[in-house]
């Protein structure tokens, strides 16, 4: 298969040592010359995980007309980027959404953001310094085209990263986009100290949150049992490769957002929270984390949303 990879972040850096591994025609697009020219010349991309061996994979810069020429667009770039180089990318190959989060400016999951293609998500625990390390993981691959969803399953799949099928691609969207919010108040509790069963019991209430934002969207239930919902989940908020957990930890330590994101690089959640909540409003349901962490982007005192969560009236689980 000939592959693009939008995005030469680390995700898209180890997603095409991922591909090149299973012996696809792997091109990697960057947005500048310079950079596109120092991944071809050296098999390393210098400014994300420049460990990752990506000998074999071509790289050239987004605006390139021979991209039209791929079977499969993968795109690897932040959510806030993502309409605007999926419109941008030439010919009419599937697209398969390495993204996390949803549409800033419309609020849509990103998959709605394709236009005239065939489409499918990508979601799972699956930070790029593992994978670029080649250490075992798996990860759904979700689509309303189903010839599609298990053709990509084929030729992603191997003895390193095992690929799933799912039917759900709303759910995986939202469980990809939902789990980065929880992971900022994650590294909230983390931040200030409270301990791994506030932990624990923020993801648990994080994943039941995660649960009825699908349910309102027409989502699967089990999707938020697996890969994408509670495994994903999971490593975000416990791992410190974490960059919204690192970033929700900063924030408790009296780091500002943007001082957090300047220190770390992009952070999904930061872009999520608020899209996520005036969602929840306009389909009428409660994300209290969801709303507690928007408080807190807005200034509110993190000791003080903890209290306000605690002192909830007491419901049924």
């Amino acid at each position: 298969m000939k592959a693009v990879v939008a995005g030469a972040g680390a995700w898209g850096t180890a997603f095409s040592y991922l591909l090149a591994g299973r012996g696809h025609d792997v091109t990697l697009a960057c947005r500048d010359a310079e950079h596109a020219r120092a991944i071809a010349e050296t098999g390393r991309n210098p400014r994300y995980l420049p460990e990752a061996d990506l000998a074999g994979v071509d790289a050239t810069t987004l605006d390139d007309p021979a991209l039209a020429a791929a079977d499969l667009h993968v795109v690897a770039v932040p959510s806030r980027a993502f309409g605007e180089v999926v419109r941008a990318l030439p010919g009419a190959a599937p697209v398969l959404s390495l993204a996390k989060g949803l549409d800033p400016a419309t609020g849509e999951r990103l998959s709605q953001l394709v236009a005239r293609r065939s489409v499918a998500v990508l979601s799972g625990p699956n930070f790029a310094e593992e994978i670029a390390a080649g250490l075992p993981a798996a990860a759904v691959i979700a689509s309303e085209n189903e010839a599609l969803t298990l053709e990509l399953q084929q030729a992603i799949n191997s003895m390193a990263f095992r690929v799933y099928a799912n039917d759900d691609p709303t759910g995986v969207e939202l469980c990809a986009a939902a789990k980065n919010v929880i992971a900022l108040a994650a590294g909230g509790v983390d931040g200030l100290g409270l301990g791994d069963n506030a932990k624990a019991g923020l993801i648990a209430r994080g994943l039941a949150e995660m649960a009825r934002l699908g349910e309102a969207c027409g989502a699967r239930p089990e999707t938020f049992s697996g890969l994408a919902g509670m495994g994903d989940l999971i490593v975000t908020c416990w791992s410190r490769h974490g960059r919204n957990r690192r970033a929700g930890e900063l924030i408790a330590q009296g780091s500002s957002p943007d001082d957090a994101a300047a220190q770390i690089g992009t952070v999904e959640g930061l872009t999520t929270a608020p899209v996520l909540r005036d969602l929840s409003h306009r389909l009428g349901i409660e994300l209290p984390i969801t709303e507690g962490v928007c408080m807190v982007l807005d200034g509110t005192d993190l000791n003080e949303l903890a209290a306000r969560l605690m002192g909830r009236e007491p419901t049924r689980e």
